[in-house]
Order: structure tokens, then sequence, then C-alpha cells
């Protein structure tokens, strides 16, 4: 079990109703773990849709999470 910090931008924001959450999680990966809040949150977004950052450094999704890691998942910009 690893405990991770989240902040969460526009559209996940409003889909998890929350700006951020600690989470304990079983997963390994970044990858694990957003498929993990897909479920839990009902996320609409597929991870590939998705940039991810660590500790405020983008990250490729196969990185092992580490306890305390503050992850932020970047959905698409929006606009015209």
């Amino acid at each position: 079990m690893t405990v991770v910090n989240l902040q969460y931008y526009a559209q996940l924001r409003e889909q998890a109703g929350v700006n951020g959450e600690q989470v304990t999680t079983d997963a390994t990966s970044l990858r694990g773990l957003y498929d993990e809040l897909r479920v839990r949150r009902g996320f609409s977004l597929v991870a590939d849709a998705l940039k991810v950052a660590v500790n405020a450094e983008f990250s490729s999704w196969d990185r092992p999470l580490r306890e305390g890691d503050t992850i932020v998942f970047i959905p698409p910009v929006a606009g015209g």
C-alpha cells in the first residue's frame, strides 16, 4: 500500500467533486493508479488522453509510485 497526494483540474475536478485528495492505493504505477481512480471516481477520460506529472515534473505512465508523491493528472485543454 502506498499513500499519494492527488490534484485534479478541469474535467477531472468536476467529475471527482474535489480539488485533490490523499489516497492509499495498491497500484504500483501511475497507469494502475489512474485505472483505480476511473472506477472509484467515474472518470470518463482514458489515461492516454491525459498527461501526468509527479512532484511537479512530467512523467511516463509506467513510473512506479512512491510514498508521498504528489500526482497531477492533466486533461486536454479545451477552448477555441
